[in-house]
């Protein structure tokens, strides 16, 4: 394999011309916050060559410490009615501006996170991942990760689908078009805007193909240098819910959005040299650095599937037989493991299988990273792959909830360690918020056994 070591998809000289031209008249400056959603602001093309180009711009604070409905929760110690819901600043990565081909006239912009003084915002996810990324370079490497995103395809509106509690709606595809060309054709309209004006974005597709659930499909796109495949995952993401809506059509990347096959979102990892030479790879199996760093990620598994599953619907995927993981086991070319070990010679990666389409992928890649790390540095071993059928083996389980996650997750010496005290605490605590509004919630699963008969 190699990279794709294009340039910017626009240039800071490009943009200017363009905004003088009238060929572009707005810029979004955006950033991932918690939930994985694109948070930030648009700005008119002449402000922001003259001021937020070099400048950058804020945002409240309370963006990186709010609920999935915007509401203000207690228990975050980098912001709070205390501390009086202060600014950080948006700094534009000019490496990351480009056109965004489904909003005429935009571009947009990844933005960085940075206190008053200038240090970064050490719970923004990008943050996270950079210093996993950092400590990396420090050895010489660089990861290399694909995501696999799945999505489901409704024929309605996302305001009817509001309207209507979600409930009845029409799916894209009638029956399962997993592979299935004549499936696939049913929605390419959508799917051949979505890859065509992605590929504007300056993102490299490679595929798609139907999946198992009715109007589930997935869209691959190229592997490259793991911050900038994130940056990506979630211009896409954002990105395809706008054309979807744009054409009178929803797309949801629930992990488990009714009883069939949930939305998965396979991670792709392996490690390169500064020279691009293959590091977890020897001949046609791994390399004892290889070997250490895919059991770093197995033995880290439990305690860090926070990060790989942030929500209280993210568990209900882990079902046996449903070709989500239930079993924390590693297998060659098994799709039954928590972590198969895919590709040949050079190209010889892990895909982790247990995030599913609602993972936010600065968090997950920073896990599986800090885990392969702790396998290199204790000399840890995977023992044997897993054969046959892991969903019937005796191998450990993926947590089957956020509440055991979140146990979990606040005991990890390994947590604490690579991501320190501050940004453990913060996502223990979005967890716990989560589950608190869950518990308060009367769920129409109660309304239904219990109105009448009980």
């Amino acid at each position: 394999m190699h990279t794709d070591d294009r340039g910017p998809a626009l240039t800071v000289e490009r943009l200017r011309a363009d905004v003088e031209s009238g060929a572009i008249d707005t810029v979004l400056v955006a950033f991932t916050d918690m939930q994985g959603r694109l948070q930030g602001k648009r700005f008119s093309g002449r402000f922001f060559c003259e001021e937020v180009l070099h400048g950058g711009t804020e945002g409240c604070d309370y963006l990186l410490a709010v609920d999935v409905e915007m509401n203000t929760v207690g228990g975050y110690a980098s912001s709070s009615w205390e501390t009086g819901y202060g600014d950080f600043a948006m700094v534009p990565d000019l490496a990351t501006l480009r056109r965004t081909p489904w909003q005429e006239g935009a571009a947009m912009v990844t933005a960085d996170l940075h206190r008053h003084d200038g240090s970064p915002v050490a719970v923004s996810p990008r943050q996270i991942l950079r210093r996993q990324t950092d400590r990396l370079a420090e050895r010489g490497w660089r990861a290399m990760v694909g995501t696999e995103l799945e999505f489901i395809i409704y024929r309605d509106s996302y305001e009817d689908a509001w309207n209507r509690g979600y409930r009845d709606l029409t799916p894209a595809n009638q029956y399962n078009v997993d592979y299935s060309v004549l499936g696939g054709a049913r929605v390419e309209p959508l799917l051949r805007r979505i890859r065509n004006e992605m590929t504007g974005a300056g993102l490299y597709v490679e595929s798609a193909k139907g999946e198992c659930n009715l109007g589930q499909h997935e869209i691959a796109f190229r592997f490259d240098e793991a911050v900038r495949t994130c940056d990506h995952h979630n211009v896409y993401r954002n990105g395809a819910r706008e054309i979807a809506a744009q054409e009178g059509a929803s797309i949801t990347f629930m992990a488990k959005p009714n009883a069939r096959e949930g939305n998965s979102c396979h991670i792709h990892i392996s490690l390169r040299g500064d020279d691009g030479a293959p590091v977890l790879a020897e001949g046609e199996g791994l390399s004892a650095t290889g070997r250490h760093f895919l059991a770093g990620q197995l033995a880290a598994l439990r305690e860090l599937t926070l990060f790989l599953a942030p929500n209280i619907n993210s568990y209900k995927r882990y079902v046996p037989g449903s070709f989500a993981p239930t079993s924390v086991a590693w297998g060659v070319d098994n799709r039954t493991c928590a972590l198969r070990l895919v590709g040949h010679g050079g190209s010889l990666r892990v895909e982790n299988r247990v995030p599913g389409g609602d993972v936010n992928p600065y968090l997950a890649v920073a896990a599986l990273i800090a885990g392969g790390l702790k396998g290199i540095d204790k000399g840890l071993e995977p023992g044997e792959p897993c054969t046959g059928n892991a969903y019937t083996s005796n191998a450990p389980t993926v947590p089957t909830t956020l509440r055991e996650a979140l146990e979990l997750w606040e005991n990890s010496e390994l947590a604490r360690e690579a991501f320190g005290d501050d940004v453990v605490d913060h996502y223990a605590n979005y967890a716990r918020v989560e589950l608190a509004a869950f518990d308060s919630a009367v769920t129409d699963w109660e309304l239904y056994r219990g109105f009448e008969r009980l």
